[in-house]
């Protein structure tokens, strides 16, 4: 009979599991045996954290969960930055570790790995189960996957003790699709009617819209409405008439909401660093809203006057018919000078910003329908504020909510696996890299089409700027870059430097290879060297 982990693997690829992240570890044996003739695929990471950053990608991109597998005590805990990453984002992962032996929990007794309470320390930010005998098994694993799209979705935890690991379970009847979207009629009701009635409609759009963007589309043209797209909505509608691709915290985006005489917002919580970056306040009431969102809890959080708890998938065909076809308004030129003035804004903002726009802009333009993964870096804050994608799903960064440093290396890595054939770039400045170098050897292992474009400023610019224009002295922000030629080599990666302008890196990535690469990017004279 096969053990307890072996099944566990099995129940993984039975609720369509595809792909696995993790580092091997003495307490997961079990289910390293389990992969071992499984169909699914082991990518190895080079650092917990990593890992459960390539499952937070892998979920971006396809939609499903992502799966890492890590040991107890320092693996877990490794891994809880990415998983605060993935709840702030609402993204579906699944952490798999070891803990110690059933009879030593809690003992303090110093056993390998030993944490006081891991389950306690997991639970402070999501849900966590113990597999505590071999029949809790399949319980488990469907409540687990429950949990992981039950409201709102976001990181899940199993822990497996190493006593149990190994015990014969029986096999797994298999897995259920466990999850349901009830619409209430009369909350879709209440929402066409004010919505047929209205004459100056706008679309919030959030990271719910991620995989519904031809909906969003066809609502938007139904409701002559432009659509205000948060960071984790961008990609969508490019280039459409009624898009409008920048922050709700530039005023122009505000003087466009607050000019509505209905605002409906899909799938986004209303957080602080898409609608108040700069912690000013001012944004227009929406206390009259009609807000579409998955999760009871977040639509309890800020008055509505109509809420509808859905997917945004599962919403939007219901309001397209209830909705009645109307004529084309004056959407498009709202749409249009919203545009116009959010990037006369950027400008305003810090004259450095369209510079760094551009720069997004030529990966766009050389590498078109590519995944574009960012971490925190100074072309991701400006393109954040401002920036029209060219692939639904194709945008997302860790610059904000949680906004862990390093996400990016490994994000992308999970990005590429969930979208094979698609070129993914990896935007990431030398500071951030350094959180997570190990992870461009994972590519370099995967043969990944990854382009690492590093964005050399020798500090942590962004933080230096902060502290210089609060009147402080610029103090632990000029950590010394990585010598990028030699790190590449070192990582048997193909290597190019440009200086900071748009046709340079527009030409070098014209030259990259389908492997992986990486090139550099000289924001700054006289990098050390």
């Amino acid at each position: 009979m096969k053990t307890v982990g072996e099944r566990l693997v099995e129940g993984l690829a039975a609720r369509g599991v595809e792909v696995v992240f993790g580092i091997p570890g003495v307490h997961t044996v079990e289910l390293y045996r389990g992969l071992s003739g499984s169909p699914i695929r082991h990518v190895t990471a080079r650092h917990e954290q990593g890992a459960a950053f390539m499952a937070d990608g892998y979920a971006r991109v396809s939609g499903k969960p992502g799966v890492a597998f890590v040991i107890t005590g320092p693996g877990l805990t490794n891994a809880l930055t990415a998983m605060g990453q993935a709840k702030a984002d609402s993204i579906p992962m699944l952490v798999i570790s070891g803990v110690n032996r059933r009879a030593t929990l809690g003992k303090g007794w110093g056993c390998l790995h030993e944490l006081p309470d891991q389950q306690a320390m997991v639970r402070a930010l999501c849900p966590s189960f113990q597999i505590s005998a071999p029949e809790e098994l399949e319980p488990v694993l469907d409540a687990a996957f429950a949990a992981l799209f039950a409201d709102r979705p976001g990181p899940v935890h199993i822990e497996v003790p190493t006593d149990v690991m190994p015990m014969p379970a029986a096999e797994l009847s298999g897995g259920a699709d466990l999850r349901t979207d009830v619409i209430s009629e009369g909350e879709i009701a209440a929402a066409c009617q004010r919505l047929a009635t209205a004459k100056r409609v706008v679309i919030l759009a959030g990271g719910g819209t991620r995989h519904a963007a031809q909906g969003v589309q066809d609502l938007a043209e139904r409701l002559d409405a432009p659509v205000v797209q948060t960071v984790n909505a961008r990609g969508a509608m490019h280039g459409h008439d009624l898009v409008v691709p920048a922050s709700p915290s530039l005023d122009a985006v505000r003087d466009l909401i607050a000019e509505a005489d209905c605002v409906l917002a899909l799938g986004t919580e209303l957080g602080p660093t898409d609608y108040d970056m700069y912690v000013r306040g001012g944004l227009p009431d929406l206390s009259g809203m009609i807000r579409v969102d998955c999760s009871t809890e977040q639509l309890d959080r800020h008055a509505a006057a109509v809420k509808v708890r859905a997917t945004v998938s599962a919403a939007i065909p219901a309001l397209l018919a209830g909705l009645p076809t109307r004529p084309a308004g004056d959407g498009a030129a709202r749409a249009k000078s919203a545009r116009k003035a959010a990037l006369e804004e950027l400008a305003r903002l810090d004259a450095a910003m369209p510079a760094r726009l551009t720069m997004v802009e030529a990966i766009r333009s050389a590498c078109p329908g590519a995944i574009i993964v960012g971490d925190s870096t100074q072309p991701i804050y400006a393109a954040n504020l401002y920036y029209d994608h060219d692939r639904p799903s194709g945008w997302f960064n860790a610059a904000t909510g949680f906004g862990a440093l390093g996400f990016g290396p490994g994000a992308a890595i999970g990005a590429a696996l969930a979208a094979p054939g698609a070129r993914v770039i990896c935007l990431v400045g030398d500071g951030g890299l350094q959180f997570s170098p190990g992870e461009l050897r994972t590519a370099v292992d995967e043969h990944l089409p990854i382009t690492f474009v590093v964005w050399n400023n020798a500090a942590f610019g962004e933080i230096a700027e902060a502290m210089a224009g609060a009147g402080t002295e610029v103090i632990g922000c000029s950590p010394s870059p990585l010598k990028m030629k030699g790190f590449a080599e070192s990582c048997d990666l193909p290597f190019q430097s440009v200086p900071a302008e748009p046709e340079a890196l527009f030409q070098s990535l014209k030259r990259a290879g389908s492997g992986p690469s990486l090139i550099e990017v000289r924001a700054i004279a006289n990098l050390p060297s």
